[in-house]
């Protein structure tokens, strides 16, 4: 996907309004990939740098292209109300009126969901993964047990009777 990237980077580098760039989250971008949630590479993100959103299309030149030429530039948002449609218009013009206390408070208690959300997430998962060891220890120890009971021997005697059953119809 690299170099991909790296030629969608260069056919934007002059772009007046939309920014492709990559960083590294094991040098000096590390702070900021924490900051907005990668934990695994390569990770797309795109939107406003102040809320920026996961990407989930296609990792091919021309995916990439397509989303950028569609997706990427300047959308509805408070410096950009002429993009917006009413609905949209009136929801920022009622959120410009909350004191910087309420949109603090509101913030943080999205975050807090997200978080919250992401940490049941991973538990769950860890006791998914437990339940599947289990089952899987538990269903090769019964495959164990059924073969060194003799099932492959009563296979064999099954299979031998049944071919001498057959000889003797034939004659």
């Amino acid at each position: 996907m690299k170099p991909d990237w790296d030629k969608l980077m260069a056919e934007y580098a002059d772009h007046p309004t939309i920014v492709i760039a990559d960083v590294d989250c094991t040098a000096e971008g590390k702070s900021l990939c924490t900051a907005h949630g990668v934990e695994g590479y390569p990770t797309i993100k795109f939107g406003d740098p102040n809320s920026l959103e996961d990407y989930k299309g296609g990792r091919t030149l021309d995916d990439l292209k397509k989303f950028a030429s569609e997706s990427l530039g300047p959308s509805c948002d408070p410096g950009h109300l002429d993009l917006c449609d009413e609905d949209s218009k009136a929801t920022i013009e009622a959120l410009m009126e909350l004191s910087e206390e309420e949109i603090n408070s509101k913030v943080a208690e999205g975050t807090k969901k997200m978080e919250d959300a992401e940490a049941t997430f991973k538990a769950d998962v860890e006791k998914l993964q437990a339940t599947y060891q289990k089952l899987m220890a538990d269903k090769e120890a019964t495959i164990e047990e059924v073969n060194n009971s003799g099932l492959g021997m009563l296979k064999k005697v099954r299979a031998f009777r049944k071919s001498n059953v057959e000889e003797k119809a034939e004659l």
